[in-house]
């Protein structure tokens, strides 16, 4: 028992929509509301009280050992955010508790704890002492946070005038050398660029590797596994299945079925798109995967080449426009992606993009003989429209497919070496004459 330093038991938010909740003010905001508050209620007499409701989180338990390293997963809105913030004490819970064992730091929005009138340099000290550690002890980590932030040229400056990668990199600088004994991260170190990201990949392993006791929240499952041994799945503020990150994060990759009920073709719903701008004017009607014999399949044999069909509807009779397509690995990293206006112009040398007839709604886009060899494994297709940068409609993850091995590709090594894609290519060794 000793060694649990999270425990979370039926822990429950509810949310009444429309009604501001708790926040943290400064004494000048508190007296601007108090003094407009007899307005505010003038304002809304006659006017009924929002009475709906939501549960961001319901009847969610479960521990966390000390050393251990913990991914928190699941779709926007799955109450994610939310936990981190019960569990830093930003936000009350409605019903439930937490018990935390050890000194905790936080790091769930940009720049989280900084004091936007305070330079950089007093911010490193004051969060220091939030974190209860003596003024000795954040001296003498007081370089390392510096050089490791790469803000040294504005430290004395108003952390409010840093762009947000300058406040992303020194809150996760000053948190991971600070050492709390547990470290709450939320999907915040996508901002910073892409050097940082990795250097900040490194100081978590290493944390991690110091008996840290880590949750991690992201939609980066690649990130997620690599520093993860276990996995908690949220979905719609409950916890759906914990367990090894790897067979958690395939269940819900695959939409959480443990058989892979993949179809080759999707018909897209209205519904199914996360901003509902997107598609009234270009919208996707349905995706299919067609193998090396334009037949529809779930199931590609490895190094064959494929293709897709998407059918759109041109609704307000746009005259130009491109659909494109995404391929993703099954931790979300991005394998290819490739435009119908890719292809230039023979003319110009410009994109050659569609001319579309007036007066025409239906039509169907082929991406074909897509030759580049995917590894073994499962990938996800992405499907969009754009028109002069404009994004028209947007589907992630629409279509999944496999690709397997045959029993000749099992006497080859080209799939056994490392690398997302496997080339083969025509080599030539031949003996040169000495000059």
């Amino acid at each position: 028992m000793n060694d649990i330093v999270i425990r979370v038991e039926n822990l429950g938010k509810l949310y009444h929509i429309g009604k501001r909740e708790e926040q943290y003010t400064t004494l000048g905001e508190s007296l601007n509301n108090a003094l407009l508050a007899p307005f505010r209620r003038l304002r809304h007499i006659g006017q009924a009280s929002p009475q709906e409701t939501i549960w961001a989180l319901k009847d969610v338990c479960f521990e966390v050992k000390r050393g251990e390293s913990v991914g928190i997963i699941g779709p926007n809105g799955a109450g994610k955010s939310t936990l981190l913030k019960i569990l830093s004490g930003l936000t009350a819970p409605t019903e439930g508790r937490v018990v935390i064992r050890g000194r905790v730091g936080s790091m769930l929005e940009i720049g989280t704890g900084f004091n936007p009138e305070l330079s950089g340099r007093e911010n490193v000290f004051l969060n220091g002492v939030i974190l209860g550690m003596k003024r000795v002890e954040i001296e003498r980590k007081f370089d390392e946070i510096v050089a490791f932030s790469g803000v040294e040229k504005f430290l004395d400056m108003p952390v409010k005038r840093y762009s947000s990668g300058m406040r992303v990199r020194l809150a996760f600088s000053v948190i991971a050398h600070l050492e709390p004994e547990i470290l709450l991260i939320d999907e915040v170190l996508s901002v910073g660029d892409a050097a940082f990201r990795k250097k900040s990949m490194a100081k978590m392993e290493d944390l991690i590797r110091g008996r840290r006791t880590v949750l991690f929240v992201s939609h980066n499952m690649g990130a997620v596994q690599r520093l993860c041994p276990r996995v908690h799945w949220l979905e719609s503020g409950q916890l759906r299945l914990s367990g090894p990150s790897s067979d958690i994060i395939h269940l819900y990759l695959s939409g959480g079925e443990t058989e892979q009920e993949i179809s080759p073709y999707v018909e897209v719903d209205q519904q199914e798109r996360r901003n509902p701008k997107l598609g009234e004017r270009l919208r996707i009607r349905s995706i299919t995967l067609l193998d090396s014999h334009k037949q529809p399949s779930t199931t590609l044999k490895y190094g064959e080449p494929f293709s897709f069909r998407v059918s759109f509807d041109n609704q307000v009779s746009l005259r130009t426009f491109a659909i494109g397509i995404g391929i993703d690995t099954q931790d979300g990293m991005r394998v290819l992606v490739t435009h119908s206006d890719d292809v230039q112009s023979e003319t110009n040398g410009s994109p050659r993009e569609i001319i579309w007839p007036d007066g025409k709604r239906f039509g169907v886009a082929e991406c074909s003989q897509i030759s580049a060899a995917l590894r073994p494994g499962i990938y996800s297709i992405t499907v969009g429209g754009h028109s002069g940068g404009e994004t028209l409609d947007y589907l992630p993850a629409a279509l999944r497919f496999e690709v397997v091995e045959t029993a000749f590709d099992e006497s080859r090594v080209f799939h056994s070496k490392p690398g997302l894609i496997t080339a083969f290519p025509e080599w030539d060794i031949r003996v040169e004459e000495d000059e």
